[in-house]
């Protein structure tokens, strides 16, 4: 076998492996909203309805969000004025005062258990574990206004790496764009001005939203660490994408 041939292979394990995780994680969501086990097949045949009215190519809407955005789309102000602003969304080197509106986003129903793991609770823990040497945090600004937080965890000059961790926590606010935005201006950061090679993150098996947008900023599926999380009495997969920097050029040097 070639080594393109392996490389193909290689590439269809890591895409089987994302499809039966997505396939688990769409079945506890319909299990955990009432469905019965007699009707996923229903569902199932539903799904293949919808597959057959499609007259486009299966996939096709899989885009990656190079049409919205490119290098250029970033305003680099970094070495005049720490920061960086994607379109309407700019990003800072995050402040003391912006904490404690971060420990009440993160009070929110569900959404410090949605990090792996789980950010402290009390302010002053909170505080200690942004300004640890290890991690780098932006204040997210829209309007001018703080409404979330992007940074990195766990960064590795010499290997060239780091953990990405983001949250848009102001009520009222998600859905416009702004994560979006966040994510791509933080990207920009870590592989243009840090140069480093490679962002990871970490996500819960069943949040399917999220492992789609990744994907669309040219992350892959790098690792499955089964029942790796307890919360409450059951214990969660964690899923471990990736993004190297030469791909990520290679999607947003153009749009064209």
């Amino acid at each position: 076998m070639n080594a393109n041939n392996i490389e193909k292979t290689a590439s269809r394990q890591q895409r089987d492996q994302m499809l039966k995780l997505v396939a688990k994680g769409f079945y506890n969501e319909l299990t955990n909203y009432g469905v019965q086990k007699d009707e996923i097949l229903r569902v199932a045949s539903h799904l293949l309805d919808n597959l057959m009215a499609q007259e486009r190519k299966p996939g096709k809407d899989l885009a990656y969000y190079n049409e919205m955005f490119t290098l250029a789309a970033v305003k680099d102000e970094w070495a005049a004025r720490k920061q960086l602003a994607v379109q309407h969304v700019s990003l800072r080197p995050l402040q003391l005062a912006v904490i404690p509106k971060v420990v009440a986003w993160l009070q929110a129903p569900g959404v410090r258990e949605s990090f792996v793991p789980v950010f402290p609770e009390k302010e002053s823990d909170l505080q200690r574990h942004f300004t640890h040497p290890t991690r780098e945090y932006f204040g997210v600004y829209f309007e001018d206004q703080p409404v979330g937080i992007v940074g990195g965890e766990n960064i590795d000059r010499v290997a060239g790496k780091l953990e990405m961790k983001k949250l848009v926590g102001e009520s009222g606010l998600q859905g416009k764009g702004i994560g979006k935005r966040a994510t791509f201006g933080f990207l920009y950061y870590a592989f243009m001005i840090l140069n480093l090679n490679k962002v990871y993150i970490h996500s819960r098996d069943i949040n399917m939203s999220n492992l789609n947008i990744n994907s669309r900023f040219g992350f892959e599926l790098e690792g499955v660490f089964l029942e790796d999380l307890k919360v409450g009495d059951q214990r969660q997969d964690v899923v471990r994408m990736a993004l190297f920097k030469s791909l990520w050029l290679q999607i947003f040097s153009s749009n064209a």
